[in-house]
């Protein structure tokens, strides 16, 4: 096993369908600029409300990726 060294970042993702939507849309977003990312971790959840209903979905991530 090689040894790696990880850049850890935070992004937000959000969807009107769910947390596994919004968690999808951070990762597919950030894989666009950033090359190796590896894993990710949800550090906070959160939503937004109109008319009395859940209307939007939020997560905050860390996302790590290795170096060069």
């Amino acid at each position: 096993m090689s040894e790696h060294v990880y850049r850890v970042i935070e992004v937000v993702g959000s969807s009107p369908k769910g947390i596994e939507g919004a968690i999808e849309n951070a990762v597919e977003k950030a894989s666009k600029t950033l090359r190796e990312l590896r894993w990710f971790e949800v550090i906070e959840t959160r939503g937004h409300v109109e008319g009395g209903k859940v209307s939007h979905y939020q997560v905050k991530l860390k996302l790590a990726f290795t170096l060069d």
